[in-house]
């Protein structure tokens, strides 16, 4: 399998980030450093959004938001959509194959709840986020109505899991304070 290729080869963490030029390739560097300072983590891009963000999506992650830092207990994701970020592969890949979901655009959410309830910390880090225009060349591939209801559907299936999980994710919350 590719991904046991990754990991034979001595790959440790992979970094996403959307491919319309949306996350700022300048901030790598920055991301790349913050994963070396905590390896057992995954860094969190923090969007900071400009004039050019639709306020109908802004307003929109907000409820996804929500939704994932009631999952994991408030666990520290500050954005649980935006798709800059850095994931240790172990655990990443442990998810997934766990997972017939997240495989579209309900990948970024359903990953950073996962990988909470197992422990791996989020580490959030600020960068800028540019939405473009049609005239700049900017495409959305996000489909309202589709991605909204897979949005809902694992916002479903993730909150019965938090349910089963409640007991466990309080008591590690509890010896963290």
């Amino acid at each position: 399998m590719q991904e046991d290729l990754k990991l034979t080869l001595g790959f440790t963490h992979v970094l996403t980030l959307d491919s319309d030029g949306q996350h700022p390739a300048a901030s790598i560097p920055a991301f790349m450093h913050a994963s070396l300072a905590s390896p057992n983590c995954m860094v969190l891009g923090d969007p900071v959004f400009d004039d050019s963000a639709p306020s109908l999506r802004v307003k929109g992650r907000k409820i996804s938001n929500w939704w994932a830092n009631l999952e994991t207990l408030w666990a520290g994701i500050h954005d649980s959509l935006f798709g800059f970020r850095v994931y240790p592969i172990g655990a990443l890949l442990s998810v997934m194959r766990g997972q017939p979901w997240m495989r579209r655009f309900d990948f970024d959410v359903e990953a950073v709840v996962r990988l909470c309830w197992r422990g791996v910390q989020p580490v959030n880090l600020a960068a800028p986020v540019r939405y473009f225009s049609p005239e700049d060349g900017g495409i959305s591939h996000f489909h309202y109505w589709r991605d909204n209801a897979l949005l809902t559907w694992m916002h479903f299936r993730l909150f019965f899991g938090f349910l089963l999980r409640l007991p466990w994710l309080a008591a590690r919350r509890l010896r963290k304070s």
